[in-house]
């Protein structure tokens, strides 16, 4: 699934206006966010640079910098207690510019919903805190504290969200905040088993969306009393899945967080409640109505790839083509190489430069229409299709050759493969009318796929069971409140999240030109 965005470059002497489109998170929030008495709005002994939303000096780190390491911590004690956080320098010795957060660590337990022998056994949990606009509790009473506003993780290293997630940091200082990203487990450094955590279905059988849940429930309540800030509201904050965490945090956990903003929140593409084209269609739509040839292009690439790569000599010429690390031993990789990087190119079509995914400029759809476009008639239709998908993966044109088989997995992405076996089973197909080749989806097969892959087989309605979804619209109208679901039309997952306000505290913010969970990253 996609993710947050890289922010806007505010300048450090002036925070972005909030749209009024934002109106009712001011207003959910206005009760706990009077003016602090001189107590509350006393600064901390630690002293605060009044910055813009990042420090000037940081700008969004490359991908590629955020190689996990360890950082030095104290033991981890029972009950919850905290970690000693770690230092949030760019580099071990401290030589780099200092990343907008700290670091630190939560003493989870692995089950929360059993009493087995290994549900009480405890991992490492990590958290980033930026207080730099906090405004603090009162002295003994605890009373006056900010809110806090917690990023709910996604399936990644929570430091590549946060430091691409700029909507957060950019609101901080119109309510004091405190700035909270939580990893979700079995991702980043939160590795329940360590590198065996991928091991088997044996280990991975406590990754789930309902045990992710109950780890934010869990850390923010811990985090709240040793802040002596029990007394503060939450908003939970989210994006793609992590958006779909924040709404069922809501919905699940109302008694710890008073809202949430869930942003590209797809939580409707599960069943049959959205129709099971509509990802593709969403993608397809976004090249065609940058160019009708550029769609027509890509959409007549894969018949020739299929035919040429039917022979061993074609798949040698291919390989040279497309400058392959390695021969390519089968067309279907080099057909997977070009349909992610179409695919994740509408995902992160943003207004500004960007480096989430890959370093990409802006608007990347048309810049790759614009590519295809570029080409001579009777040009070869894979050079085309190569040159477009090149944007992608070599931008800089710093890659000498491409991985396109055996590839690795910069971002960490790999547990969402057992998520997507197990209970985010979201159908999709191709339909003719779209620039990939059709294809349909079977519950069936995809239970013996997950079998094959994972010695398990899928529970391909426990979502819309555990949250809900079918007539969202009447059941949320009735239990449901101080939800803000926030799409933008050019993001193909937006055909699958909630685009009718539902109550008067339940809104739907949808925008035409803007792509997957840009709000919480970019004010537009």
């Amino acid at each position: 699934m996609a993710a947050p965005r890289p922010r806007g470059a505010w300048s450090s002497s002036s925070a972005p206006p909030l749209p009024a489109c934002f109106l009712p998170l001011l207003l959910l929030l206005a009760s706990f966010s009077a003016a602090p008495t001189a107590a509350a709005a006393r600064p901390s002994s630690t002293p605060k640079k009044p910055a813009a939303a990042f420090p000037a000096a940081v700008a969004p780190l490359h991908l590629q910098a955020l190689k996990r390491h360890q950082r030095a911590s104290s033991s981890i004690r029972a009950g919850g207690e905290l970690f000693v956080a770690a230092a949030a320098d760019g580099t071990a010795n401290g030589t780099a510019a200092k990343k907008p957060f700290t670091v630190h660590y939560f003493a989870q337990e692995l089950d929360h919903f059993t009493f087995t022998p290994n549900a009480s056994m405890v991992f490492r949990q990590k958290y980033l805190l930026n207080d730099t606009f906090w405004r603090r509790p009162s002295a003994g009473d605890g009373d006056g504290a900010g809110p806090l506003f917690v990023y709910t993780g996604n399936e990644g290293d929570i430091e590549w969200f946060a430091t691409n997630t700029g909507f957060m940091f950019d609101i901080a200082p119109k309510f004091g905040a405190l700035l909270v990203f939580i990893e979700h487990r079995f991702y980043g450094e939160s590795k329940p088993f360590g590198n065996d955590s991928y091991k088997s279905a044996e280990t991975l059988g406590y990754l789930t969306s309902t045990q992710a849940l109950a780890d934010f429930a869990i850390l923010i309540r811990s985090l709240k009393k040793n802040l002596s800030a029990e007394a503060a509201p939450v908003v939970v904050f989210g994006g793609s899945y992590g958006g779909m965490l924040a709404s069922w945090f809501r919905l699940k956990y109302p008694h710890v967080t008073i809202g949430a903003v869930a942003s590209s929140a797809p939580i409707l593409q599960f069943d049959y409640i959205t129709p099971w084209s509509s990802f593709y269609d969403g993608v397809s739509q976004d090249f065609k109505s940058e160019s009708l040839n550029c769609f027509s292009v890509i959409k007549g690439t894969w018949d020739v790839l299929d035919e040429r790569g039917s022979t061993d000599k074609g798949l040698l010429d291919l390989s040279k083509l497309f400058r392959a690390c390695k021969t390519v031993k089968y067309a279907y990789s080099i057909r997977n190489w070009l349909w992610t990087a179409f695919s994740y190119t509408a995902m992160v079509d943003y207004p500004t430069p960007a480096n989430f995914l890959e370093n990409l400029p802006a608007y990347p759809v048309k810049e790759m229409c614009k590519i295809i476009d570029g080409f001579p008639t009777g040009a070869d239709i894979l050079e085309k299709a190569f040159a477009a998908a090149s944007l992608y993966y070599n931008y800089t044109g710093d890659q000498t050759c491409n991985k396109i088989e055996d590839g690795d997995d910069p971002h960490g992405l790999d547990g969402w493969q057992w998520q997507a076996c197990t209970e985010m089973i979201m159908p999709m197909t191709v339909s003719n009318e779209s620039m990939f080749p059709p294809s349909s989806f079977s519950y069936d097969e995809r239970s013996d796929e997950c079998f094959q892959s994972w010695g398990v087989r899928p529970r391909p309605h426990w979502i819309t069971t555990e949250y809900g979804g079918y007539k969202i619209d009447k059941v949320l109208k009735r239990f449901g409140s101080n939800i803000i679901f926030s799409n933008g039309m050019r993001d193909p997952w937006s055909r699958g999240g909630v685009l009718k306000n539902i109550s008067s505290s339940i809104i739907a913010l949808v925008t035409e030109k803007v792509i997957c969970h840009g709000d919480q990253v970019l004010i537009i």
